[in-house]
């Protein structure tokens, strides 16, 4: 029988949340490259204080203005594919960082101090069924903060490339 999940918090979508998000998401992408993942590589938020959590460094281009981005993302490695999940804590809306990878899929990847050319494929509805559970298992917030907004929140397969 699983547990209830918490009720959404009402001032997720406020402007505070996000510049502190947009903040918090940088710092941790400044220390991790300067540390080569030794500090920013493990998300130890929510649920993942008791269980640690992977987390990548996604290079990624702006659809609209060509500039190149950075986003800490946990990830689940599955064979030599590197998952990740476009939940932006639950917020109503799907993450910049996903819409500019529908619009230019060929990104980079940061794992550790090993960098990875990888190509992003939104995961079908029969692939998401069958990695959602293994993602829930990594962090079992993701399912939380799918309960917290409508829409059908993205898992992405990033592909290696070359």
């Amino acid at each position: 029988m699983s547990a209830t999940p918490p009720p959404r918090p009402r001032q997720l979508d406020s402007p505070l949340v996000d510049k502190l998000m947009r903040y918090g998401s940088r710092a941790q992408a400044w220390v991790f490259r300067r540390t080569g993942g030794r500090i920013g590589a493990k998300w130890r938020v929510g649920a993942g204080l008791r269980k640690p959590v992977p987390t990548l460094l996604l290079e990624h281009k702006g659809r609209k203005s060509g500039k190149v981005f950075t986003a800490p993302l946990l990830y689940l490695e599955d064979g030599a594919d590197v998952i990740v999940v476009a939940s932006q804590g639950g917020r109503r809306d799907n993450p910049q960082w996903y819409r500019n990878l529908v619009a230019d899929p060929d990104v980079e990847i940061q794992i550790g101090r090993e960098h990875r050319a990888v190509r992003a494929v939104v995961a079908d509805a029969a692939q998401r069924e069958c990695l959602w559970p293994r993602l829930v298992e990594l962090y079992a917030d993701f399912d939380t903060y799918q309960s917290w907004t409508e829409r059908e929140i993205p898992v992405i397969v990033l592909k290696p490339r070359g």
